[in-house]
């Protein structure tokens, strides 16, 4: 019985590079942003913690990471993901803000707080986490957008570096 060969076993058979998520470079970037973002995480709670009932410390990391997310998208989704801004893009956006924000503990504190008997907090809390997310990640957006229009502008001015002129 002849042995079963894979996809790269013979000729003519190219074989497929290793994905971007199994490389150790990768792995290491994600880990080291989320070591980080975990450790912003446990400083601001320590820091912050709660006032008056409110969960005020996982409000703040969450609205941070929206707004650092909408940031890294704008200012990474224009150019091919490589290189420096790959790099960015995993340390950063996967791992840091990965790890600094957290949904499961915005969950428990919401059920916490119904359960507690402050429905009305229950209620609050979730709107205003998901809208500040939402109109903090708009601003990340536009606030990196209104960079690099900076930039191109810069770039296009006559007497620019790199102008054939």
């Amino acid at each position: 019985m002849a042995a079963s060969r894979g996809a790269g076993d013979g000729p003519g058979f190219a074989v497929a590079p290793r994905p971007p998520y199994s490389r150790p470079s990768v792995l290491a970037l994600v880990g080291a942003g989320g070591f980080l973002g975990t450790l912003c995480r446990w400083g601001l709670r320590r820091l912050v913690g709660e006032r008056g009932g409110w969960p005020l410390a996982t409000l703040v990391v969450n609205l941070v990471g929206a707004f650092v997310l909408g940031l890294l998208l704008e200012a990474l989704s224009h150019h091919r993901d490589e290189g420096l801004r790959r790099a960015l893009r995993l340390g950063l956006g996967t791992g840091f803000c990965g790890a600094l924000t957290t949904y499961s503990t915005f969950a428990v504190e919401v059920v916490m707080l119904a359960d507690g008997g402050n429905r009305l907090l229950a209620l609050l809390y979730p709107c205003v986490t998901v809208a500040g997310g939402l109109l903090l990640a708009l601003a990340g957006v536009l606030l990196a957008g209104r960079g690099s229009r900076a930039q191109r502008g810069a770039a296009a001015a006559p007497g620019a570096v790199g102008d054939a002129a």
